[in-house]
């Protein structure tokens, strides 16, 4: 099994910065995709940015330019540096990991929340 710990989060006001971490450990398959998604209240879940193990990165429309996600295989972690926050932005943020070569695996971390107030 994989476990995800997030760290990070808290309140900002509109255009500053924050960043979220989340650390994997378990039986992380060398080949997966890990990211963030969130949801603000009485929204569905949404996408922010998923980053694979070899690099590759997609970011929502709505966060492009502003957020930026990293990985650190050796380490196992993913981070999503949060620049010029909105307060459209505060939601409850889940980090994500999904891996699916030998057998499929998806899993959630508990969630942080990250509110930006005006």
């Amino acid at each position: 099994q994989v476990q995800l710990v997030e760290s990070g989060g808290g309140s900002v006001q509109a255009g500053g910065s924050q960043r979220l971490s989340c650390l994997a450990s378990g039986s992380i398959s060398p080949i997966n995709t890990m990211g963030w998604y969130r949801q603000a209240p009485g929204k569905q879940r949404e996408l922010v940015a998923v980053i694979t193990s070899g690099g590759s990165t997609n970011h929502a429309d709505s966060v492009k330019g502003r957020f930026t996600i990293s990985r650190d295989n050796a380490k196992n972690t993913v981070s999503l540096q949060m620049n010029s926050l909105k307060p459209e932005d505060t939601a409850v943020y889940y980090c994500y990991y999904l891996a699916a070569t030998i057998r499929y695996l998806e899993v959630w971390g508990q969630g942080t929340l990250v509110t930006v107030s005006s």
